[in-house]
């Protein structure tokens, strides 16, 4: 019984967390890995129209900014940063950001923020995008903090899962990382 028990408490410790205010919080899915192939997902354009990741994105570079919700301050500030750099990396990068905001709660974000050059997908239907990214956070149902980067050949290039979810990615790596494959 005692055996069982550390089982038990082995396989707790072994699952992917991040944390929210200092809380531990349980991310689902595989962790991604760089240099795997990036998993095909399907979201919510802001018009309420489904959107696959490979058949839109295939053959660019995408930098995908993952946010818990848009009418948050961090998550603000991280999607109008990647806006402003997306004005700048030309029509062979597509930049999107992915919540589970709805669809129409992301359009009126955007217009408010006149964010235009970053496009908004929601994943409140089946949490296809967080659970194939493993980013969903078990507790919440929302993505975690996350940026991943996807060649044109649709392999991901660049992983990073934001320890404390109130925190702002590490931008600098991140542009880094994209300027390596552009």
């Amino acid at each position: 019984m005692e055996e069982k028990a550390n089982e038990e408490v082995q396989k707790e410790a072994a699952k992917r967390t991040v944390t929210m205010h200092g809380r531990p919080m349980t991310l689902v899915g595989d962790e991604m890995k760089v240099g795997a192939p990036a998993p095909d997902f399907k979201v919510t354009d802001n018009d309420m129209l489904p959107m696959k990741f490979l058949r839109t994105y295939g053959g660019k570079v995408a930098v995908i900014s993952v946010v818990p919700s848009l009418d948050t301050p961090v998550c603000d500030l991280q999607t109008r940063r990647f806006n402003q750099e997306a004005v700048a990396l030309g029509p062979d990068v597509g930049v999107l950001t992915v919540s589970m905001d709805l669809p129409f709660a992301q359009k009126r974000w955007c217009g408010a923020a006149g964010v235009k050059a970053v496009r908004t997908f929601s994943d409140y239907q089946k949490a296809e995008f967080g659970k194939a990214y493993g980013v969903l956070i078990k507790e919440l149902r929302l993505l975690a903090r996350a940026v991943f980067i996807v060649d044109k050949d649709g392999v991901v290039k660049y992983a990073q899962i934001v320890p404390e979810v109130t925190k702002e990615p590490d931008y600098e790596e991140v542009l880094t990382a994209l300027k390596a494959l552009v």
